[in-house]
């Protein structure tokens, strides 16, 4: 059965147990972690709040809930030794809690073989920094980027066999141009997690994008589709509403996105 969750980035202003209690009332059983009380530092954040990993740990317990990732800023490509030092801090924190993955997003422009090449020699890096500190999160990688096309993310996975995928669904077929099915056909074998969200072709009215986030099913993004391709292939992993009120504060709170009409129907 696939878990249904969402990103804290749709509720930027409330801390965790707030949080919590919106994905309780939805009926969801996890949360995915980027940001708490409008900050992205969740390694500093849960500090403050919890003193530890093993207190985040315990107060999860007592609430019978599960954090289904974090979700860093590191980029595969493009980034230097303070964004590695700042992504290793959060391993304790997933390691004490049992939260299986980062997230991390794949970086570059164009994912071309320079692009490809630091890709693989950062998850690399990484792999061996797991093995070495007996890791047990992973990272999962976000098609956010230079890579959000069949293309490249074949160069990419051709390069990187082991690579575990966080499918930005909305990324690949906006910008990347392509039907959920044709890419589903090169990533079905890695993809751990996947993203949704739903747009219309307008610009956006903070003008960063071409187009404008909506009310989930009140756009033009294929869901059925979406939905279909991974049915066919019993995709067991998670599906996440990333609705991305911290970015677009025009978009309403996300318990209105939830309790959306159309929204059951669409998911």
């Amino acid at each position: 059965m696939m878990p249904h969750t969402f990103s804290t980035l749709g509720c930027p202003e409330l801390d965790l147990d707030h949080a919590i209690a919106i994905a309780a009332r939805h009926g969801f059983h996890s949360l995915e972690l980027r940001t708490l009380e409008g900050t992205t530092d969740l390694p500093a954040w849960l500090q403050s709040h919890y003193g530890s990993p093993a207190g985040l740990a315990a107060h999860l317990k007592q609430r019978h809930f599960k954090i289904c990732a974090f979700g860093t800023s590191f980029k595969l490509v493009g980034h230097d030794d303070i964004d590695c030092a700042q992504l290793a801090q959060f391993v304790r924190w997933a390691d004490e809690a049992d939260v299986p993955w980062l997230r991390v997003f794949d970086g570059g422009k164009a994912g071309g073989v320079a692009d490809v090449a630091e890709a693989a020699a950062t998850l690399d890096w990484w792999h061996q920094e797991r093995i070495r500190n007996n890791w047990a999160v992973d990272l999962m990688v976000e098609t956010h980027d230079g890579f959000v096309t069949s293309q490249a993310l074949h160069e990419l996975i051709a390069k990187c066999p082991r690579i575990n995928l966080l499918w930005d669904t909305h990324h690949t077929w906006k910008k990347g141009g392509e039907a959920p099915a044709a890419t589903w056909k090169t990533i079905r074998n890695h993809v751990v997690h996947l993203h949704v969200k739903d747009s219309v072709s307008r610009p956006s009215p903070t003008g960063t994008h071409p187009y404008t986030y909506v009310l989930p099913g009140d756009g033009e993004f294929p869901m059925a589709e979406l939905r279909e391709v991974l049915r066919l292939d019993k995709y067991e992993g998670a599906m996440s509403l990333e609705w991305e009120r911290m970015w677009h504060p025009y978009l309403p709170e996300i318990d209105k996105a939830l309790y959306h009409a159309a929204f059951n129907r669409w998911w």
